[in-house]
């Protein structure tokens, strides 16, 4: 009897499958997809967009500004106003000279969308865009 028992169990431990090679490729594809991935900051807030017939797709790292139909100016999802698009342009292109893109509601001033305008290229932005729907 006692045998037998010797014989099961060896067959038992024979059969144990090693995981951690698994578990180490597992974790290095998670490391590869976390530092090629690019995050995009949103504006915090939908804003209505006109349509365009010439919209093309910009670049993923840009600076997001909206403009709301009552003339509010909103980034990362607070409202900075018209005075606090200068300072975060220009604080944010001290690292890296990305586009400026504006989303502004078809139903916001135009007075208001120049004013940000200005704003951002007094503060050095050489590429200023307006985000549109594909139309």
């Amino acid at each position: 009897m006692s045998r037998f028992r010797e014989a099961m169990s060896d067959d038992e431990s024979e059969t144990a499958i090693d995981i951690s090679p698994l578990m180490d490729c597992v974790f290095i594809l998670l490391i590869f997809f976390i530092v090629t991935t690019t995050f995009v900051e949103e504006t915090g807030i939908e804003v209505d967009k006109p349509q365009a017939a010439s919209a093309s797709n910009l670049e993923k790292t840009s600076i997001l500004l909206a403009l709301t139909a009552n003339g509010d100016v909103v980034y990362g999802g607070r409202n900075i106003g018209i005075s606090g698009v200068q300072p975060l342009v220009k604080r944010m292109l001290q690292t890296e000279d990305v586009p400026v893109i504006i989303q502004a509601d078809k139903d916001s001033p135009s007075g208001m969308l120049v004013r940000v305008v200005d704003e951002a290229k007094l503060a050095g932005a050489t590429k200023v865009s307006l985000a549109t729907r594909k139309g």
